[in-house]
């Protein structure tokens, strides 16, 4: 029987994630967590996050993405009137 994902698994990963502090840790962690297209889709989202950030339109995302036109309408919704984007991209992103 499969387990149920609860809350306190939610909360546990997300404090997983928090306190890993090496990128190749993180990479490592992701690479056995989740299948390569996976990695591929979150990537894709990212990249159109920080393009939207940029007042791109959708055809230019779409362009260097190529991800669907169901997934670009969420990322830019959550562009717009979320706030994890804005926050982590802004903040982590410039030093990269």
């Amino acid at each position: 029987m499969a387990q149920k994902i609860n809350p306190d698994m939610l909360s546990e990963m997300y404090e997983l994630f928090a306190r890993i502090d090496d990128p190749e840790d993180f990479k490592l962690f992701l690479d056995d967590l989740c299948t390569y297209k996976e990695l591929e889709q979150m990537a894709g989202r990212i990249a159109a996050a920080k393009l939207f950030m940029e007042d791109k339109t959708y055809i230019q995302v779409n362009e260097v993405t190529s991800i669907s036109s169901a997934t670009l309408s969420r990322v830019s919704r959550c562009v717009k009137h979320g706030e994890g984007y804005k926050k982590i991209l802004k903040k982590y992103s410039q030093s990269l």
